[in-house]
């Protein structure tokens, strides 16, 4: 994983990668565990049709790895299986889950937070509970699909766990607004991609993930 443009390079880490059955085909999980690790695991999902190489995602990928927080990116079964349309909610939410349980025996650590971008995002909010996640990172959330603002997501974030969310102020997908327990940060000039000021984006998210 290289770094984004503005990050230093992140510690020296031992990385493991592979593939995990679910109910609904396989999925892949890069497990990268930095040498200084002090005990916090951040699962992390990609976007709908997007991968794990999405820019706020390496972003924060390797902000966390230099704090010393181990990553685990996760790599929905539809898309490996080479498919941009994405499986219904409840095969997302299965697979997640199913990784979850894969990386609790491949990792020894005491904090879990889960996040990811958009539908990574949402997916990470509907089974943090059943996950046992302490925080929730959320990057562009998907407030509703572009131009439905009446078809609102909002009740997704309301799950009782410290949750971030990180959206652009010009993301056609809307910004959801504060609630209990949930704290937004919008970011001036981004759109949906979160892909022009990485380093705030990660900067913001790694206190966060890290218990600040």
């Amino acid at each position: 994983m290289k770094a984004a443009a503005g990050e230093t390079a992140p510690a020296k880490v031992a990385a493991a990668g592979r593939e995990v059955a679910t109910p609904h085909g396989v999925a892949r999980y890069q497990l990268d565990v930095p040498a200084d690790h002090g005990g916090t695991l951040l699962v992390l999902g990609h976007g709908a049709g997007g991968d794990v190489e999405a820019p706020d995602l390496v972003a924060v990928h390797d902000a966390a790895l230099a704090r010393g927080v181990a990553v685990a990116l996760v790599t929905q079964p539809y898309r490996v299986a080479g498919r941009r349309a994405p499986a219904p909610a409840a095969q997302l939410d299965a697979a997640w889950l199913a990784v979850i349980a894969e990386l609790r025996g491949a990792l020894d650590f005491a904090t879990l937070v889960v996040g990811g971008r958009s539908s990574g995002a949402r997916v990470a909010c509907r089974t943090a509970r059943e996950a046992g996640a302490a925080r929730i990172l959320a990057l562009a959330f998907p407030l509703h699909p572009p131009g439905k603002p009446e078809k609102s997501r909002a009740e997704e974030l309301e799950t009782g766990v410290p949750t971030l969310v990180l959206n652009g102020d010009r993301d056609a997908f809307g910004v959801p607004g504060e609630r209990p327990h949930v704290r937004v940060h919008v970011l001036p000039g981004e759109t949906h991609a979160l892909s022009k000021r990485t380093a705030t984006l990660a900067a913001a998210a790694v206190d966060f993930v890290a218990g600040g």
